[in-house]
């Protein structure tokens, strides 16, 4: 597991993080139609929280894309970075994400994040802001379609609709499990919307959540409980960079 300080010059209020969104959010390539689903290596990254320790832990799962096999993972823990702000919340996230993907030991492909990319108020979620980060093609896959409108797809596995905001498709509402509620998914960079429609069918061949989703959670809840143990991580222990 690495332990990782808050970087130095991160936002400390909410007009510097809105502020580095609109920076960044230029740099989104959205041309590019991204990896074919099935193929390489796909990376599912999560976070948990322990707000009253201060704690937050990171986990990055590798899976082969054709088997869906683990082939690599790790872990990040160290303090939250960010007060809790809808619109705001890769701020938290990001520093303990981005130190559990360095840990990686090989290149993580594309990678699924548990939230949003275009599906977002401003336009750049989580999945947007680590894909302009580090280059790396990646999606977003919510639970949730936070405040955008949509028409409940049709019952079928594979099953869409827009997500829209006013006229404008920022996602889609993918039917994943037969009539089930379906997931959100959206472009973060370097993928195309369809593509990353394909890829999130691809990995939910038995539940309504991708498996890149389903591993990482587990794996960053388990970092969590072991940080915050005693003589944990989040017990006492020097975060360092």
């Amino acid at each position: 597991m690495t332990t990782v300080d808050i970087p130095a010059g991160w936002p400390a209020t909410e007009e510097q993080a809105r502020a580095v969104q609109d920076e960044l959010r230029a740099r989104t390539i959205l041309g590019e139609l991204g990896p074919p689903p099935g193929t390489g290596r796909v990376t599912g990254v999560d976070v948990a929280y322990d707000d009253e320790r201060d704690v937050v832990a990171a986990a990055a799962v590798v899976l082969d894309a054709a088997t869906l096999e683990v082939v690599a993972e790790a872990t990040a823990v160290g303090r939250i970075s960010f007060p809790y702000v809808p619109g705001l919340l890769a701020f938290r996230e990001i520093p303990m994400v981005l130190a559990a993907l360095d840990a990686l030991p090989e290149p993580p492909g594309l990678v699924v994040c548990d939230g949003y990319g275009r599906a977002h108020p401003r336009r750049f979620g989580l999945a947007s802001h680590l894909g302009v980060l580090t280059g790396l093609p990646t999606i977003g896959v919510a639970k949730n379609p936070f405040t955008f409108s949509y028409d409940d797809p049709g019952a079928q596995r594979g099953a869409w609709a827009p997500l829209l905001a006013g006229g404008e498709e920022v996602g889609r509402a993918l039917r994943t499990r037969e009539a089930v509620k379906p997931v959100f998914v959206s472009v973060g960079h370097r993928v195309s919307l369809d593509n990353a429609c394909a890829h999130t069918l691809a990995l939910t061949p038995a539940y309504r959540l991708p498996e890149t989703t389903r591993r990482a959670d587990a794996l960053c809840r388990r970092a969590l409980r072991e940080a915050t143990a005693p003589g944990g991580a989040g017990a006492g222990t020097e975060y360092v960079v």
